[in-house]
């Protein structure tokens, strides 16, 4: 819990500072006993934290202070003032909290506080059963421990490994910047203490909701008090010839990111089919590992869909000046041992092909146990599917969105985290409705692009700032109503949107992306 830094910088806050230093609504970088400390005057008061999201180490002075919280400005996790919890992921562990003492008209920093104390559950299921391995089934296993909950924990996954921090497996991770300890979100030994179980490289092949027991792979079954089903989703194989050759990757697991690492360190030669964010991070990543990359889609600009016409451009401008060719408005007819063909005859040369052409959820375990499912798990707002006792959560979740009440489906990895946190509150009896505004990041070499709020589609798109500067703000919006906003280079103005979506606060989203002048 502690945060350390190597070069601690400001004033030494156990020596303290004349309060009229601090004004209302500011912060303060310092230190004490050599931690660095962000001092804080909020209108509830005075607050000392530890200056670092405990997430990837994310600068909490530089983000925005909300109710009693103050959120991180790189991937917004969000920190309580008064204890130091992680209340919102992606953060997990709490930062430090420190006794603020007036002393005359100075404010010192004094003790450390004690941890955050576990919660106590309005219900306790006699067992709870999670079904996959994702962002959201080990959201839930932790949330569940940090609520107070002490009935047997089940977490069954398909996966080889521990739960990872999956958005590193096509950024840092396949790029050869982030080393493998930094892959694991916990070692075993955390889920060992804190009395998880973990089933590693299996499935649940049944569900019986009248029983409520789930059948494994293995041919043994376990009986549920409630249960989680977070079986995510599953890549998309297109049915071309050659598809399905050894050197044809997909990115979902950590193995297979390190599979790609390993084709990658001798093909030096690959082909992406796709421009969607997975692929064009995966494009990014292996031209970082010194490999030729074509990247293959049938739209005529990346991300036009999610980013628009504009911000796409400049996706494509960054990646083509690192190296990156484009064959857009085409598709693969096949692929070779050495090469992909394309429809129009043109023959890339590919030692090593990704396919990124999206997902599809993981929805046949629910089916055939008779939950509703439609392009999803149904679930309501508090993600509580059509049986009892049974929630969904993460990328296979279909559910009613916060601000529009649409039913969607949204694969972000943020989201997963917070719905899992969400529905292990509520199977324990808390009836808290999921209402998180969606947040998803996407780094594209030195650019990294930040996204509040959910749009399918839009009227209009309104931009603030310069996308050739890389320094600007953009709204999409539909009747009147800002539907979300992306970021790039403007990481707090990101918190400020996605705080005033909580708010409904239109007018602020209208101050933060004015309209643009046709």
């Amino acid at each position: 819990m502690g945060n350390t830094t190597d070069e601690l910088t400001g004033p030494d806050l156990e020596a303290g500072i004349a309060e009229s230093d601090l004004a209302e609504g500011s912060k303060l970088l310092g230190h004490a006993k050599g931690r660095a400390v962000l001092l804080l005057r909020s209108p509830n008061g005075v607050f000392a934290i530890g200056a670092t999201c405990t997430h990837y180490g994310g600068p909490l002075v530089d983000g925005i202070v909300v109710g009693d919280t103050v959120r991180c400005p790189w991937h917004h996790a969000c920190f309580n003032l008064r204890n130091g919890a992680a209340e919102r992921p992606p953060a997990r562990d709490p930062v430090d909290c420190w006794q603020v003492e007036r002393q005359g008209d100075r404010l010192r920093v004094t003790s450390l506080l004690d941890a955050p104390e576990s919660g106590c559950p309005v219900e306790s299921p006699s067992s709870v059963v999670l079904v996959g391995g994702g962002a959201a089934a080990n959201a839930a296993a932790e949330t569940l421990r940090r609520e107070g909950y002490e009935g047997p924990i089940t977490m069954v996954s398909a996966d080889s490994d521990v739960p990872v921090d999956r958005p590193n497996l096509s950024k840092d991770y396949l790029a050869g910047n982030a080393q493998d300890d930094w892959i694991p979100l916990r070692p075993m030994a955390f889920y060992e203490a804190h009395r998880i179980r973990l089933l590693l490289s299996t499935r649940v092949t049944a569900i019986d909701i009248f029983a409520r027991r789930v059948t494994l792979s293995d041919g043994a079954s376990l009986d549920y008090g409630a249960l989680l089903l977070a079986t995510g989703a599953e890549p998309i194989r297109p049915p071309l010839p050659g598809a399905d050759a050894p050197h044809v990757h997909t990115l979902r697991t950590l193995a297979d990111s390190r599979a790609i690492i390993a084709a990658a360190a001798t093909g030096k030669t690959a082909v992406v089919l796709g421009a969607s964010f997975i692929g064009l991070e995966v494009a990014a990543s292996l031209r970082a590992r010194g490999v030729a990359v074509h990247v293959v889609a049938p739209e005529k600009t990346p991300l036009a869909r999610v980013l628009g016409d504009e911000v796409g451009a400049l996706v494509r401008r960054v990646h083509e000046e690192h190296g990156v060719v484009f064959h857009l408005g085409q598709t693969a007819a096949s692929i070779g041992a050495d090469q992909v063909l394309l429809e129009g005859g043109a023959s890339l040369p590919a030692e090593l092909v990704v396919l990124g052409v999206g997902v599809r959820p993981s929805t046949a375990l629910a089916a055939a146990a008779g939950l509703s499912v439609d392009r999803g798990i149904l679930v309501d707002s508090y993600l509580a599917t059509s049986a009892p006792l049974v929630y969904a959560a993460g990328d296979v979740a279909r559910f009613p969105e916060g601000r529009s009440g649409e039913l969607v489906r949204i694969e972000h990895w943020v989201v997963a985290q917070r719905q899992g946190q969400v529905a292990a509150r509520n199977l324990l009896g808390a009836r808290e409705r999921f209402d998180a505004v969606p947040f998803f990041w996407s780094a594209h070499y030195d650019m990294t692009i930040s996204y509040v709020g959910h749009a399918l589609s839009w009227d209009r798109i309104d931009l603030d700032g310069s996308l050739d500067a890389r320094d600007a703000a953009i709204a999409f919006r539909r009747g009147g109503r800002t539907l979300a906003v992306a970021t790039i280079g403007r990481d707090k103005v990101a918190l400020e949107a996605e705080a005033a979506m909580e708010r409904g606060d239109e007018a602020a989203l209208r101050r933060i992306v004015p309209e643009s002048v046709p």
